[in-house]
């Protein structure tokens, strides 16, 4: 038992370096997957507020956007 635990402290321990190494040298890839990953959980989020919400008909959303549009080229 004390040998599993001690592969076991070793395994945890070259996965702890593996992974330090791998966002040191590879830091641009490393923040493109957990931007990646925030991205996707933003997305679940806002399909299940979406989904809790009522139905707002495609013209009153184009409309929305028309008219956020059109203040931005005013301000």
């Amino acid at each position: 038992m004390a040998t599993a635990a001690l592969d076991e402290k070793k395994l945890r321990g070259i996965v702890k370096a593996a992974l330090i190494d791998a966002f040191k040298e590879n830091r641009d890839l490393m923040q493109d997957i957990v931007e990646e990953a925030l991205e996707d959980i933003a997305v679940a989020r806002a399909i299940e507020q979406g989904l809790e919400t009522k139905i707002v008909s495609r013209k009153k959303v184009f409309s929305r956007i028309c008219i956020g549009i059109f203040l931005d080229e005013m301000a």
